[in-house]
């Protein structure tokens, strides 16, 4: 799935679901980095995806990116309130307790 992915975004296609599936894919594997530059373009296209958001800081938590981590969470917070994406808000407040307990 991955190199398709690649292979279009090589043509030009680029938008938030397709960064979001390289993000995804990339996380998947364990590539960190590369999954977080993706999650990263997927909000610049779409601010609003709260998946997005709680991937991004996953993939930052991932690299003890502790502050990109909490940011990612916090906006994603924002944007699943913003929809009403129930789901995503309680998982990203769970990440933040976490973080919150083990920065101390």
């Amino acid at each position: 799935m991955l190199e398709s992915l690649e292979k279009m975004l090589a043509k030009g296609v680029d938008n938030s679901l397709l960064r979001f599936g390289l993000g995804k894919g990339y996380l998947d594997l364990g590539e960190n980095a590369k999954a977080a530059a993706h999650f990263q373009r997927c909000v610049e296209f779409d601010p609003k995806y709260s998946a997005a958001w709680k991937l991004l800081g996953k993939a930052c938590l991932a690299q003890e990116e502790f502050a990109a981590a909490r940011k990612a969470w916090e906006q994603g917070l924002e944007a699943a309130r913003a929809h009403g994406d129930k789901q995503a808000e309680k998982e990203m407040t769970v990440f933040l307790k976490k973080l919150e307990r083990n920065a101390h």
